[in-house]
């Protein structure tokens, strides 16, 4: 065989693996979709659970301010208990909420369906990840040298990291619904506005540094993702719990929701260990993103826009980490500043690689072929 021949049967060869890999991707969002009703299920059925409407009628509060007693059905008449004393894993001084059964309600119909849903987000994630596999073999390269290939990537990421909770017997099923609809989306958005064609990196690219300073900036923004997802849910419910408190009745669709969830005490510790916990990883990175630029053009720091909002993103998850010890910042306050953070980092990617130009983009910025390398 000729050397032309062999190019072009290489040539051909990564490019049936580039359509196999789309293949892969357009057949996890359709797995993810079903996922996504799955979990659905499990909430409506959940609503229904004997397990939520005794937990709604628990929260009530008499004028007294005291939570009423129950009132129970006997063999030719009725018996008054007194409210159950709750055992709950929060924290000295806070309320005495304890944690939601989860999606589910305690039903049975409801825990089969977030099974299935589970199962389906593992067949997606299995499917997920080999269109990522698939597209890295097409390139011969780490496949994330441009949006498209960080989003499929990103997305089949964050989902391992919530099935690794999973796995390791973590309360996070309340996770699903929320995380395969923006794994939907962002996935949409990949195939639709981000796609590029198989090609190879610019010679700037091309270092082992790509594989350890991108790849550390995947797996940051996944748990970060999931950390975002649990403060969104601790200023929801602890808002619920609060109006409670106070005397205030939630609507219905609320209290079906939200008494479901962990209490706000604990989404709130689970947030703050996700983002602690991966927080000296981004440090990691921007130390080896300095490194790879002074290997690259020759100088370690030189305030270049994404190196900028990096730091930032720095700065905002310590004010947070920070805030959490300070006794004047806990709770909703430090909530506040996760949130900002999370944003800046979404910023970072999205904001600074489309209208931001600097030494990360290798080419001009299109939403239709976007070449900008991650971080």
């Amino acid at each position: 065989m000729t050397l032309a021949a062999a190019t072009d049967l290489a040539a051909a060869t990564n490019e049936n693996l580039a359509e196999i890999s789309n293949v892969l991707i357009y057949s996890a969002m359709a797995v993810y979709t079903l996922a996504f009703f799955a979990y659905i299920a499990e909430w409506i059925f959940g609503s229904r659970s004997k397990v939520a409407r005794t937990a709604a009628a628990l929260t009530p509060r008499t004028q007294t301010g005291k939570a009423p007693a129950v009132t129970v059905k006997q063999a030719g008449g009725t018996a008054v208990l007194e409210r159950p004393k709750v055992v709950v894993r929060t924290a000295a001084g806070t309320r005495d909420v304890p944690d939601g059964p989860g999606a589910h309600g305690g039903d049975e119909k409801g825990d089969l369906y977030g099974r299935i849903a589970i199962s389906l987000t593992v067949l997606a994630f299995a499917l997920a990840f080999g269109g990522v596999l698939t597209r890295a073999l097409s390139v011969e390269r780490a496949p994330w040298g441009n949006m498209y290939e960080f989003n499929i990537t990103f997305s089949t990421t964050a989902v391992g990291v919530y099935l690794l909770l999973l796995a390791l017997k973590k309360n996070v099923r309340w996770l699903g619904l929320f995380l395969t609809t923006s794994v939907l989306l962002d996935l949409g958005l990949a195939v639709t506005v981000l796609y590029t064609e198989s090609d190879q990196l610019v010679p700037a690219l091309h270092s082992y540094w790509l594989y350890i300073h991108v790849s550390t900036a995947i797996l940051c923004g996944a748990v970060f993702y999931v950390g975002a997802v649990g403060v969104i849910l601790y200023l929801f419910k602890d808002a619920y719990e609060n109006k409670l408190a106070s005397g205030g009745r939630p609507g219905s669709f609320a209290t079906s929701v939200l008494e479901r969830l962990p209490a706000a005490a604990s989404l709130d510790k689970f947030a703050y260990r996700v983002n602690a916990a991966v927080f000296p990883l981004w440090t990691f990175t921007i130390i080896a993103g300095a490194i790879w630029a002074g290997d690259a053009w020759g100088r370690y720091w030189g305030w270049d826009p994404k190196e900028v909002w990096s730091f930032i993103t720095w700065v905002a998850y310590a004010s947070y980490l920070h805030a959490r010890a300070t006794a004047g910042w806990k709770g909703r306050k430090a909530a506040y500043l996760a949130l900002l953070a999370f944003g800046c980092w979404l910023f970072n990617y999205y904001g600074v690689n489309i209208f931001v130009s600097g030494k990360h983009s290798y080419a001009d910025v299109g939403l239709g072929a976007l070449r900008s390398v991650g971080f």
